[in-house]
């Protein structure tokens, strides 16, 4: 393709043959679904990998099928080929893979046949030029091409177990698999068919035929129901029908390249390969940022938060490459949002938040870099020979500073970047992130103990009972399971029933008791592991022992404080959407029995005026009295309602519905008051950024707020007695004492620096011959502005010449300063640098300009010996 723009028949267009996928499966009896998010129900894997995952539960046989057979187009991402994007035809970090599934019903022959006559009668695939593959032992997928399909035999190759077997980790569900080619030069003959050419084969259908379980051994065993997952790139579809030469300049991902390009002024028919491989990493990161974000991943610096940041960083750094300066993120996910929103009508939906973080994100990654260009300049200054690989790979990873700027940078310092080590330590990550992304991994994740596999369910009763009679299923001291457990031993104890919370949706679990005729257990906590609560305690009085019935008592107190508290939280979050923004999400939260936390997503920071009318607007609906209406309903119809959910959190197809009519409506299954009036009052303490977009409101309610106010009154009497004020008298007091610590420290200030002059007109005597300029190196102990002003005195009086200062304001703190004449710079030497070199001398760093710099060291011990190697270095450089 030439660059231009996309000219291509509708029936080829990445939506057309998505359609097209879903309709022939669903007229061949499968259920067509929606794709699932980006954020799995799997807790081993960070986003969702593959078309798959979502049924994983399915395949291991931890659920029950609703239907027989599904088809789906399903949104995927996948970093562990990252650098890879752009570079090659077909690295995607997102992609979408369509597949159809089978779940104990038709098995290889069926599928087989379908995948063939989709891709024939269809897509209008031309047979002859379709390559397959089968695993080297399934002499039976074979005889279905050949006989039933009737391809070739010597178009029928078979492969290794490293190509064509799927395993989902070193034990379960597992089998071999058959995959299907794409042909370009077919007119290259078929007597050396190589796979791995790329630039003729493209592999863009992948069939799974799960028919075995692997053990621990390693030895095969036929499952009781065979399972069928496949896979056909949309992407790959595309450029195969649109006929381009990679799946950039598909009409799925070209339109965001187009747009980037404009923005940079080029024109990407007539751009250099470096150009353009920044234009394809723009188009495929967009892609995978506008979903994420949908999905209701946020930039963080851990987990998929930290890859959703990662890729926005890797799109402003090549937007930076190709000589974008303004912020540009948003404008080129418009073109993404609107290409999706056909298929994914939920990226219009969160358009408003897609472009917010990307805002954010890319305004705070702009100051990062010149974080890094500050970190560059200290490395430069510390070692003036070499960047090592380590630290260019630093500021590459954590800055997201390219190595290419490390290396212009650099190269104007006259220094080099060892490029090979920073290579090995690209390696290094690229191995990790495979280690960690390569495989799903559908075996059971480790039991919780043996315990799990015999306990029944713990029934929670809390809702409705402070107090039930419970049997003890087990007891733990130390992890480990135990009959009994005498009087002083901290104990884990698992009920068949409870009223306790287990700590859940950011609320603590509950305190409380449990009792029998003699024994005692004080219960502080409480864990939910797996299906079942774990109280831990320790016991009081008395022998607890297994299968003893006992009473469980909350401490009813304690639950009202969690209650008040969690109830102002939904509160909080209502208020924050009708008076701050709409669009505002919960990012996190906790509820604790003395105060509430809520973090939320937020596309600017809140003033006081904000933070006052939120708390006001909660305190009239608790004044309101507004009662609350528990449902259990179908998640369907709870979000039809309009109730809130957390995005990224997973629910059932039941969901516990909190509502408080015209005030909040929220799915939660944490305690609540039954009416708003019984939390009392409620009171903001404090409101702050925790993350670039993540703001955080801690607060009380409730019983709680008594306490709070205790604690205010005794600080505020204690400050009347220390300042003589009356409460009302403390700021006008307060502000005095800091004007006059002010006006003192001027003072203070201004004579270190005369004291600093005085003292150093005594070095001038000091000043040493060097070649044609006047030198003073000397040891000056004075304060740190101080030394900067007796530096550039000296070399005022000098004229020409070189001063390098150093001094102990304080124990353990060594500081350094440098000026150079313009003479001295020609004579090739930099302030900046000679510095940094003297300063490592004494555990430090530093650098500057080359007529002045500031350096500082750790080790005082060292500064007569860094000194004397500053006035050497100098007087070999200046003498020659």
């Amino acid at each position: 393709m030439s660059g231009s723009k996309l000219s291509i028949r509708s029936s080829a267009s990445g939506a057309a043959i998505r359609q097209q996928f879903l309709d022939f499966y669903a007229a061949r009896g499968h259920r067509i679904l929606e794709s699932a998010s980006l954020v799995p129900e799997d807790p081993t894997v960070l986003l969702t990998i593959a078309g798959m995952l979502p049924f994983k539960p399915i395949f291991l046989g931890q659920r029950a099928a609703e239907f027989d057979r599904a088809t789906t187009s399903q949104k995927c991402i996948r970093t562990n080929d990252i650098e890879n994007v752009g570079r090659t035809a077909r690295h995607h970090t997102f992609f979408e893979m369509l597949g159809n599934f089978s779940f104990g019903d038709y098995f290889k022959e069926q599928a087989i046949s379908w995948a063939w006559e989709l891709s024939t009668e269809v897509f209008k695939l031309p047979p002859e030029q379709l390559v397959v593959s089968v695993f080297r032992e399934d002499d039976e997928a074979f005889a279905i091409w050949r006989d039933r399909i009737g391809v070739p035999p010597h178009r029928i190759l078979r492969m290794d177990e490293v190509d064509n077997f799927w395993t989902s980790g070193p034990t379960g569900p597992c089998g071999p698999c058959s995959e299907i080619y794409y042909d370009f030069h077919p007119e290259r003959g078929d007597e050396a068919i190589d796979l791995e050419d790329d630039s003729r084969f493209i592999e863009f259908y992948n069939l799974v035929f799960m028919q075995y379980n692997r053990d621990a051994e390693g030895n095969l065993s036929p499952l009781q129901a065979q399972n069928i997952d496949t896979g056909l790139g949309l992407e790959r579809m595309a450029q195969i029908l649109q006929q381009v030469p990679n799946n950039y300049e598909t009409d799925l991902i070209f339109p965001i390249i187009e747009t980037a390009a404009r923005i940079a002024g080029i024109d990407y028919a007539q751009a250099d390969e470096i150009a353009r491989v920044s234009l394809k990493v723009i188009g495929d990161h967009l892609r995978a940022v506008v979903h994420m974000i949908t999905d209701g991943i946020t930039a963080a610096n851990v987990g998929r938060g930290y890859i959703l940041r990662r890729l926005i960083r890797r799109v402003v750094r090549h937007g930076r490459l190709l000589g974008i300066e303004r912020p540009f993120t948003a404008e080129v996910a418009e073109t993404a949002i609107a290409l999706s929103e056909s298929a994914y009508p939920a990226v219009r939906t969160r358009e408003t938040a897609i472009k917010n973080e990307l805002a954010r994100e890319e305004e705070q990654f702009l100051k990062t870099l010149a974080r890094g260009e500050k970190l560059l300049a200290e490395i430069l200054a510390r070692n003036p020979q070499q960047v090592s690989g380590e630290a260019a790979f630093e500021l590459y990873d954590t800055y997201g500073f390219p190595l290419e700027l490390t290396q212009e940078i650099a190269d104007e310092s006259g220094v080099s970047v060892d490029v090979e080590s920073f290579e090995a330590e690209m390696e290094k990550q690229r191995q990790r992130s495979k280690d960690a992304h390569e495989t799903i991994d559908l075996t059971v994740q480790g039991s919780l103990d043996e315990l799990a596999e015999r306990l029944q369910s713990t029934e929670f009763m809390g809702y409705s009972q402070a107090i039930t009679e419970s049997q003890v299923e087990a007891i733990l001291i130390d992890g480990a399971a135990v009959e009994q457990a005498e009087a002083g031993a901290e104990v884990q104890v698992v009920l068949n029933q409870t009223p306790f919370y287990a700590e859940s949706g950011g609320q603590i679990g509950d305190r409380g008791y449990l009792s029998g005729d003699t024994v005692l257990v004080r219960i502080e906590d409480v864990q939910k592991e797996g299906d079942f609560f774990v109280h831990f305690g320790r016991v009081e009085r008395g022998t607890l022992r297994s299968s003893t019935q006992l009473t469980a008592q909350i401490d009813r107190a304690c639950r009202r404080r969690a209650q008040a508290n969690h109830t102002a939280t939904h509160l909080l979050q209502a208020a924050l959407k009708k008076l701050v923004d709409e669009s505002i999400s919960q990012a996190g939260s906790l509820v604790d029995f003395d105060r509430l936390r809520f973090d939320f997503n937020c596309p600017r920071s809140l003033s006081p005026e904000d933070v006052q009318q939120v708390e006001a607007q909660v305190n009239t609906w608790i004044a309101e009295a507004h009662s609350a209406d528990v449902m259990q309903l179908p998640l369907a119809e709870a979000k039809a309602r309009g109730a809130t959910a957390m995005f990224g959190e997973k629910y059932g197809d039941e969901v516990r519905v909190i509502d408080f009519p015209g005030v909040s409506m929220e799915l939660c299954g944490g305690t609540h008051v039954s009416n708003t009036a019984e939390i009392g009052v409620f009171k903001i303490i404090s409101e702050s950024g925790v993350a670039a977009g993540i703001r955080r409101i801690e607060a009380v309610a409730g019983p709680a707020i008594l306490d709070y106010l205790n604690s205010r009154d005794r600080v505020v009497r204690e400050l009347g007695d220390r300042f003589k004020a009356k409460p009302e008298e403390l700021v006008e007091r307060v502000t005095q004492l800091q004007a006059e610590l002010k006006s003192a420290q001027k003072d203070l200030s201004a004579l270190q620096s005369e004291l600093a002059l005085v003292k150093s007109d005594q070095l001038l005597d000091q000043a040493e011959t060097m070649g044609s300029v006047q030198v003073i190196v000397a040891q000056l102990n004075v304060e740190a502005d101080g030394l900067k002003v007796a530096t550039e005195r000296l070399l005022q009086k000098l004229g020409d010449g070189a001063v390098v200062l150093g001094a102990v304001p304080s124990p353990g703190k060594v500081s350094l300063t440098a000026a150079f004449s313009p003479s001295v710079i020609d004579q090739g030497l930099k302030a900046g640098q000679f510095i940094g070199g003297i300063a490592k001398r004494c555990g430090g760093g530093g650098g500057g300009r080359p007529n002045f710099a500031q350096a500082g060291g750790r080790d005082e011990s060292q500064l007569p010996a860094a000194l004397e190697a500053a006035k050497s270095q100098l007087r070999q450089a200046l003498q020659g």
